[in-house]
């Protein structure tokens, strides 16, 4: 089946109660009914609803969902998408381990990445993904992940995928790839050979910046990319924690299932029922959307082009985009999202477009139906020092728009007021 109709459908059996929409199971637990069977769910020897922190009939759903959308094997729901990544980065690195980041990333990905993780013992090196020539040099023993982000935020960026994989691919290193920008609908890493897809599903996915929530997916086959592989000792030797449990023995999707049995059992950041159910919601229309912020946006990165007081405009779905090649041969639609970057000439002009204008809301969220308007080095890449904005490429007049589903003349006539 096409996206579309896996998007609408899958994961869910509306012959159990008859109802058009996903219930919202809004419940913390559940009836086992006999000690036989709550014995069995905690020794893994019958499937089921345990306790919500763990796992809950709706949020299967949207799993189930997303994982089929993405072409993935499994997926794992989380409270944020800042839980995925931690979460996705933590199945696979402990202390005393590296990871590989790439420069051009979100500001609080960055700060999770590569400072409060170091707390944890893992240290995180940084490479330059446009062209990824720096990567292999950086790679030891001790590297268990290579992440980066599908379409950078608010760089808009896209790295150079097919190298970063084929090297990931010659020294058992597995990939995480950030794909909230992009979404499924416009680019499917587990297809390109990515293992693990991530997502902060607060932004396109919910649609109307009414849900938090994060997901994680694992690739087809990613089982055998793990078992054996002595750069994950976690997966293929006794967890102390569950009786001496060794993961490659099972016959699941061992990568899920560690983060649903360790990271989330343990750490939580469970999203809630409620939560699901309205991701479900902007699951079902994602298609739709994402295409039709994706022509508004081109129609808005096209005006910005052409303004004499806008230095730059990042929007691969420009021809006149460096990237534009690259976003053609990666996207199933060139014009790449509704997120677009424009740089003017210094703070004090960005912080008066932002407030000039009517239409778009001063918010550091995107994906929402409405458009949005930011200045990430004071706001979401804030906390980042000189340099590390330096490498990131967000500069001091770097403004994001997120591309709503207004009319896009009526967004053009907003900024051109603001920009005088």
């Amino acid at each position: 089946m096409n996206q579309e109709t896996l998007a609408l459908h899958y994961g869910y059996d509306k012959q159990q109660f008859g109802t058009m929409s996903v219930p919202i199971y809004q419940t913390t637990a559940y009836d086992f009914g006999s000690a036989e069977t709550a014995a069995n769910r905690f020794a893994l020897k019958e499937l089921g609803p345990i306790y919500t922190r763990l796992n809950n009939p709706t949020t299967d759903v949207l799993e189930a969902r997303i994982a089929a959308v993405e072409n993935g094997e499994a997926a794992i729901a989380t409270a944020s998408g800042q839980a995925a990544i931690f979460f996705a980065i933590a199945n696979l690195a402990e202390a005393g381990d590296n990871i590989l980041v790439a420069k051009k990333i979100y500001g609080g990905a960055t700060t999770l990445l590569t400072h409060t993780i170091k707390r944890f013992g893992i240290t995180a090196k940084v490479f330059e993904s446009d062209h990824a020539d720096d990567l292999e040099a950086l790679i030891d023993y001790k590297t268990k992940a290579i992440f980066f982000e599908t379409l950078s935020n608010p760089q808009i960026a896209i790295p150079n995928i097919e190298k970063i994989v084929s090297i990931a691919q010659k020294y058992n290193i597995i990939t995480v790839a950030d794909n909230t920008v992009a979404t499924p609908i416009l680019f499917q890493p587990l297809n390109h050979g990515i293992d693990v897809s991530v997502h902060s599903a607060s932004k396109y996915i919910s649609g109307q910046g009414s849900a938090m929530g994060g997901l994680v997916v694992e690739a087809k086959g990613l089982n055998a990319k793990l078992i054996g592989n002595p750069r994950y000792p976690q997966f293929n030797e006794p967890d102390e924690s569950y009786h001496g449990l060794i993961y490659a023995t099972l016959p699941f999707p061992i990568f899920s299932l560690r983060i649903r049995l360790s990271l989330i059992r343990d750490i939580g950041a469970t999203i809630a029922p409620f939560n699901s159910w309205l991701l479900i919601q902007g699951l079902e229309t994602l298609s739709l959307r994402v295409k039709e912020h994706s022509r508004n946006a081109h129609k808005v990165a096209s005006f910005l082009n052409s303004h004499p007081k806008v230095k730059k405009v990042s929007y691969p779905g420009l021809e006149s985009d460096p990237l534009h090649v690259r976003a053609k041969h990666y996207f199933t639609d060139a014009q790449t999202s509704g997120l677009l970057s424009f740089e003017v000439e210094d703070f004090e002009f960005a912080k008066h477009i932002l407030n000039s204008t009517k239409i778009f809301s001063v918010v550091v969220n995107i994906g929402d139906s409405k458009s949005i308007i930011t200045h990430p080095a004071s706001t979401t890449h804030q906390q980042l020092s000189t340099e590390e904005l330096e490498k990131s490429g967000v500069k001091a007049g770097l403004i994001r728009l997120s591309i709503g589903l207004e009319n896009a003349d009526d967004l053009i006539s907003d900024l051109k007021i603001a920009l005088g």
